[in-house]
């Protein structure tokens, strides 16, 4: 079973690693490859490049990067061709994965996609391309197929692997304590981004919001971890923007720390889905260039850009987005959680029913929909 996968950024290589475990269950000669994280090679991928090589948001940062990432679809693209795969799994990044899906599948190869981009948010024009490139999408959410359907895209609604990841019970004690943080310790996950971007956009922002808020509450803790590679970047500006501040830096760990902590400031993306599912109270604050975040507001369809806020149809929790996104105001919204417990247990129940409409063991709804597209 020779499978080609393209997982970009790291929260591709968190929905893949689980299905690559499954598949291996399924196929035990599994031989995958292409474009994927630390996680997916841990399950035996061959990543020919690393999938922080596409971890680029925005369309002025995307322009600066375009040559060196359509240099690597070009090679992928040859090599797949010249040594065909029976099947090519695009985790997310439909920007670089649906253009590669097309020109597979022209040449014979099965192509699945798996992640429904968001043409119910934005770009609904995509769901053509989609019709082009795919033989099946794997849908994260539940409402997310019959759109398709509509539109002749054969797909499947497989839940959210993170659901399936993530306890309904979050290991709290146990967090705490591989991060040293005392049970009364009130403790703030800063979680600023996984891109190089996103650190340069937002982490001043998010560590001078930290500082405010210590100076308010000292006895606050706060815990930051780094996705892989931006260590330097972080570092820098912990010692430029909160030198004193009492925070715990991590590699990786995210999901410990999300565990850990009370509340959570946070890059708008997979990690606040990641944050719902662990039942935290959390601010969304996202800042990009301008002129991107001009042109995605343009092409927005609906008020929200968080997932949970999206799921739930609703500001179940604050977005502060761009101008709004000051130290000052993320500091407030933060604390707010802290100070009105009876306002976080409301949203704590609504995260606990998001949790088990998406909990659908995906990995094996997907690996069985993979093998029905073989079949055909």
């Amino acid at each position: 079973m020779r499978l080609a996968m393209v997982a970009g950024e790291a929260s591709g290589d968190l929905l893949a690693e689980p299905l690559l475990a499954r598949l291996r269950q399924r196929w035990p000669q599994l031989d995958a490859f292409g474009i994927g994280g630390p996680r997916m090679r841990a399950q035996g991928f061959q990543a020919w490049w690393g999938s922080d090589a596409l971890a680029v948001r925005g369309y002025v940062e995307v322009l600066r990067h375009y040559r060196g990432i359509r240099a690597i679809r070009e090679q992928l693209a040859a090599r797949l061709l010249r040594e065909p795969p029976r099947v090519f799994v695009g985790v997310d990044a439909p920007d670089f994965n649906l253009g590669l899906e097309a020109r597979l599948r022209k040449g014979g190869i099965r192509t699945v996609h798996f992640v429904c981009p968001s043409i119910w948010a934005w770009r609904g024009g995509r769901v053509k391309k989609l019709a082009a490139a795919c033989d099946h999408v794997l849908c994260l959410f539940p409402f997310e197929p019959e759109l398709l359907h509509a539109h002749g895209v054969a797909a499947t609604y497989v839940g959210h692997p993170l659901a399936d990841a993530i306890p309904l019970q979050p290991p709290r004690a146990a967090a705490r304590a591989a991060l040293g943080i005392a049970a009364e310790e009130p403790l703030v996950a800063l979680l600023p981004g996984s891109r190089a971007s996103e650190v340069q956009y937002n982490a001043a922002a998010f560590l001078q919001a930290a500082g405010l808020m210590h100076a308010r509450r000292p006895e606050l803790r706060f815990v930051l971890p780094v996705a892989p590679g931006l260590r330097a970047a972080i570092d820098t500006r912990v010692a430029q923007h909160a030198p004193a501040l009492p925070l715990i830096v991590t590699e990786g760990r995210s999901h410990e720390a999300l565990a850990a902590c009370d509340v959570t400031l946070i890059a708008s993306g997979t990690a606040t889905l990641e944050a719902a599912l662990f039942g935290r109270p959390m601010v969304i604050g996202y800042r990009m260039h301008p002129l991107s975040y001009q042109l995605m507001k343009r092409m927005a369809y609906q008020p929200w850009v968080g997932l949970p806020n999206i799921l739930c149809r609703d500001f179940v929790v604050p977005e502060l987005l761009q101008q709004a996104c000051t130290p000052a105001a993320l500091a407030q919204a933060t604390l707010a959680w802290l100070d009105q417990p009876a306002r976080a247990d409301v949203v704590r129940a609504r995260f606990v029913e998001l949790h088990q409409l998406l909990r659908r063991d995906t990995a094996r709804l997907a690996t069985d929909a993979i093998e029905e597209v073989l079949a055909r």
